[in-house]
């Protein structure tokens, strides 16, 4: 086969995965290849996990399992496909996802084809976050670093963080990127682009925070400030938009930029200002 992977999507569209989550095969046919290995086995559906196994056995059969963190969408046929398959299920960590079989550190290399398959460790997203960078081929498999045609959600720590995802970011602009497949989206072959378009909206999107800091001497809480920066977006998202807003406040305040008052018992909002 020409092409090193082969996408199949899983059965799992919603709001936050668009028509659903791509699982990924990559290549394992050479015979210096330790086999196949499928990336984001997101779906439990019977077909999805027969459609990923045909096509493994056409790409040297699959001998791993790679998950690129641990929110369901992306991990949901795993532990059956490993009971199919008889194969470990790889992952950044334990207390990510608690029944892989292998830890992976950041930087490991797998044989795929005639090639390399690296594990780069990317937070932010969530804390045991992968992309997986096909070294000669210069594919960049990027979870959910990416989307091709919408922004990330970005949870506050100990799930996400903002610092951490901006890092992860910018790492990838140091690679000789060609071609990103997104886990929600399509192909991606403006890779620098969309990694700078990346930044420059978070960016923009800080300095809005900031300016309402700034607009707001006396403080102000989280659901005013997405009220203000969402008015144009659906309701219905402004709890996912609270938490990207939440995350570049927790951003801000590790840089010593922005400070938070204790919430006002029994259900009151921190309130936040500018340093």
């Amino acid at each position: 086969m020409s092409n090193p992977y082969s996408i199949i999507l899983a059965p799992n569209p919603s709001i936050l995965t668009g028509p659903g989550t791509n699982t990924i095969i990559v290549d394992g046919t050479d015979a210096s290849s330790a086999g196949a290995m499928v990336i984001d086995p997101a779906s439990d559906d019977p077909e999805h996990l027969n459609a990923i196994i045909n096509e493994g056995d056409l790409r040297g059969g699959i001998r791993r399992i790679l998950l690129t963190h641990g929110h369901h969408d992306h991990i949901g046929g795993a532990e059956i496909l490993r009971q199919q398959l008889g194969v470990p299920i790889c992952a950044y960590s334990w207390s990510g996802i608690p029944f892989i079989d292998e830890e992976i550190p950041d930087n490991t290399p797998f044989p795929a084809g005639n090639d390399i398959l690296r594990a780069l460790h990317t937070p932010g997203h969530r804390f045991d976050h992968l992309s997986f960078f096909l070294e000669k081929q210069h594919i960049l498999f990027a979870g959910d670093l990416v989307a091709s045609k919408s922004t990330v959600v970005i949870p506050p720590p100990p799930e996400g963080d903002m610092f951490d995802y901006i890092n992860s970011l910018k790492r990838l602009q140091s690679l000789d990127i060609t071609e990103i497949v997104p886990s929600h989206g399509l192909i991606i072959t403006n890779s620098q682009q969309k990694l700078s378009e990346y930044i420059r909206h978070r960016m923009e999107r800080e300095q809005q925070v900031l300016s309402l800091l700034e607009r707001y001497p006396q403080g102000i809480d989280i659901p005013t400030l997405v009220q203000h920066i969402y008015a144009n977006t659906d309701m219905q998202l402004h709890t996912l938009a609270a938490q990207s807003v939440e995350a570049h406040l927790l951003k801000l305040e590790r840089e010593a930029r922005a400070y938070r008052t204790p919430p006002t018992p029994p259900a009151g909002n921190s309130i936040w200002c500018l340093l």
